[in-house]
């Protein structure tokens, strides 16, 4: 007898709370990109509902458990072109301290996982691409195969995906390809952008018809050093003395492990090993000085030197569409 009416009082306790516990249920279910406990024990161990998460409008949505995300930074690297001299000595090297003549015009490509894209440096002048040896004035020799907006386009990428652009300084072989990206964020130095924007008569190493579309873009000038992504990932280094906003980019790559690109801080590996100043530099002692700021930030970071124009460093290297990571 006792079992019978337990088990009919069980049956009342139900009829009386359902209809509380489904509104509740309904309330919650209209939480949007929650995951909301909807399991309720009633009396004599009944459960109604369990875990789920609501996406959009409340629906259930898979909760890809074991869905792989790729958080990496990835760094891809173009060839934008050669240039080619047999007198280095306005390198500040002498002709016997290297062998080395020619040298490597890179572009890069950084993406950040959920924070967009940088591209630092443009390489030679887009118009040079296609058209073989051409000189450069000085006896010295340039070369440019395939321009980088058609290297970009292989991947699907175009000017207008590039969220932010960044050279390590404004000569011609680092800003090629510059007027291209006027849609995208300038990060510069503002000393940079005062000799090579405002004062660019002054300065006749700056050729601002390469870079002139870029006037009008979005800027964020900088006073130093700039975390590009907030993130610690990609950091703008300010290293001035080439010339006066120069900068390198410090890149954290969780795999191959974080990478320092030079500019123009060296351009041969002897220029490192001797702490040797170009003729054309703008201020000796602020190289030297930025010199020293890399090379103990270096140690600190653990990071590897790319110096950009190093051929044989260069020719190691897989290029885009391949990249590190």
């Amino acid at each position: 007898m006792f079992q019978r009416y337990n088990g009919l009082f069980r049956l009342l306790a139900l009829a009386v709370t359902a209809p509380l516990l489904f509104g509740a249920l309904v309330s919650c279910s209209n939480l949007n990109g929650v995951n909301v406990n909807t399991g309720v024990n009633l009396p004599g161990g009944i459960r109604v509902g369990a875990n789920k998460n609501l996406g959009q409008g409340g629906e259930q949505t898979p909760t890809n458990k074991n869905k792989k995300v790729d958080n990496n930074v990835k760094l891809y690297v173009f060839d934008c072109g050669r240039f080619a001299t047999q007198d280095i000595s306005s390198f500040g090297l002498s002709n016997d301290d290297t062998d080395v003549r020619e040298l490597f015009v890179p572009c890069y490509l950084i993406e950040h996982p959920t924070k967009g894209r940088l591209l630092w440096d443009a390489g030679l002048p887009a118009a040079l691409a296609g058209k073989g040896v051409q000189p450069a004035g000085n006896g010295a020799t340039q070369e440019y195969s395939e321009g980088l907006i058609d290297q970009l386009s292989d991947m699907d990428v175009g000017p207008e995906d590039i969220d932010y652009v960044a050279f390590s300084h404004m000569h011609f072989d680092h800003v090629g390809s510059a007027n291209l990206f006027s849609d995208s964020t300038l990060l510069i130095q503002e000393s940079e952008y005062q000799a090579a924007f405002k004062d660019y008569a002054d300065n006749p190493i700056f050729n601002y018809e390469l870079y002139k579309d870029l006037a009008g873009s979005t800027k964020t000038l900088l006073s130093g050093d700039h975390d590009v992504f907030g993130d610690g990932k990609v950091k703008i280094i300010s290293a001035p003395g080439h010339t006066p906003g120069h900068q390198v980019l410090y890149v954290y790559l969780n795999n191959y492990g974080p990478v320092l690109l030079s500019g123009d801080l060296y351009h041969f590996e002897a220029s490192r090993k001797l702490r040797t100043v170009p003729l054309f530099n703008t201020n000796k002692e602020q190289t030297l000085e930025s010199m020293d700021k890399v090379e103990k930030f270096l140690k600190s970071t653990s990071a590897t030197l790319w110096i950009e124009h190093n051929l044989a460093q260069a020719e190691r290297l897989n290029l885009a569409p391949d990249f590190y990571d």
